[in-house]
């Protein structure tokens, strides 16, 4: 998710488009709070792993 976020992040300053910029963004966030606590040892949605 995280090098998803980054490849629309690239792709929307490359070819100026605001939505990849935002999805990109949002992404980014997402993944890393997944990564996160999913290091911390919390389960999440039921799984020790959110992959």
């Amino acid at each position: 998710m995280i090098v998803l976020g980054i490849v629309l992040l690239i792709l929307g300053a490359v070819l100026d488009i605001s939505i990849l910029w935002t999805l990109g963004i949002i992404l980014v966030l997402v993944g890393a709070v997944l990564w996160i606590l999913g290091a911390a040892g919390r389960p999440i949605g039921g799984r020790a792993h959110y992959w």
